[in-house]
């Protein structure tokens, strides 16, 4: 959805995107925390949800992918 702007699961075209600007320290939000300290180890989500079904998508932010694949709570 965050590329095409449609839906893939109803082909709904009604897409709006919720920006996780969240409090800088991170305290509320969607939001992964990556590391022990909340200062240093937020990394922002951006929700999708079509408007037509409900169906959400979530997005991250190709310069946090680091952070997450660093990060020791983060399980696979």
């Amino acid at each position: 959805m965050k590329n095409s702007k449609t839906c893939i699961k109803c082909g709904g075209n009604n897409i709006v995107m919720i920006k996780n600007d969240g409090h800088p320290d991170g305290t509320y939000g969607n939001n992964i925390q990556c590391r022990a300290t909340v200062l240093s180890g937020v990394v922002f989500v951006e929700r999708y949800i079509c408007c037509d079904c409900g169906y959400t998508e979530e997005w991250i932010d190709r310069s946090d992918m680091a952070a997450i694949l660093n990060s020791k709570k983060i399980f696979r």
